[in-house]
C-alpha cells in the first residue's frame, strides 16, 4: 500500500503540517531536520554578529566624521566646497552602512521578501547618489570617459527607480513594511 501524505493538521509536536510540504526520504528526516535546524541557528547568530559589526562601523564612522568636522573648523577650511562634499560623502557612506544593517536585521528577523528587496534597492540608490555627488568630470582621462561614467550612473539610477516602482506595484505594497524598526 502506497504511503499517503499527511493531511493538514497537527503533527506530533503540535505544529501545523501542510499537505503539500516537501517530504524527506524516510529514515533520514530526523537527523537532517536537526542538522538543518542547527545550521539555521548558526546562520542567525552569524547574522546578528554581522549586525553588531555594522553598528560598530557606524559608530566609528560617526566619531570620525565629527573629528573631521572639528579639524576642519580648527584649520579654517570648513567653508571649502570640496571639504563639505567630503563630509557629505562620508555621511552618505554612513547611510549605506545603516541600510546594510537594516538588510541584515531583516534577514535575521525573516522579514518579507519585499521588504528585503526594497532595502537592497534603497542601498543601491544611496550608493549611486553618493557617487553622483562626488562625481568630478576632471578626474577622468578625457570627456568621453567622464560622459560614459555619468551616463552609466544615470542608467543605474533609472533602473533602481524602476525596480523600486515594480516592487511596490507587483511584489508588495507599503502595508508589509514595519512602521518603525
Amino acid at each position: 500500500m502506497a504511503e499517503r501524505p499527511e493531511e493538514e493538521g497537527d503533527d506530533s509536536d503540535g505544529a501545523t503540517v501542510e499537505a503539500d510540504s516537501p517530504r524527506l526520504p524516510s529514515g533520514s528526516s530526523g537527523w537532517v531536520e536537526q542538522v538543518v535546524g542547527f545550521s539555521e541557528q548558526v546562520m542567525q547568530w552569524v547574522e546578528l554578529v554581522a549586525g553588531f559589526v555594522l553598528v560598530a562601523l557606524f559608530a566609528i564612522g560617526v566619531f570620525d566624521l565629527g573629528l573631521q568636522i572639528y579639524q576642519e573648523i580648527q584649520s579654517g577650511d570648513i567653508s571649502d566646497p570640496l571639504v563639505v562634499i567630503g563630509f557629505i560623502d562620508t555621511a552618505l557612506l554612513l547611510f549605506i552602512i545603516v541600510e546594510v544593517y537594516q538588510t541584515v536585521v531583516a534577514y535575521a528577523r525573516s522579514d518579507e521578501t519585499a521588504r528585503i528587496l526594497r532595502l537592497v534597492i534603497f542601498t543601491g540608490v544611496i550608493a549611486l547618489v553618493r557617487k553622483a555627488i562626488v562625481f568630478r568630470a576632471g578626474e577622468y582621462g578625457d570627456k568621453t570617459d567622464a560622459l560614459l561614467v555619468a551616463v552609466a550612473y544615470g542608467i543605474l539610477t533609472v533602473a533602481l527607480a524602476l525596480l523600486l516602482y515594480v516592487s511596490y506595484q507587483y511584489v508588495g505594497g507599503r502595508e508589509d513594511e514595519p512602521v518603525e524598526y
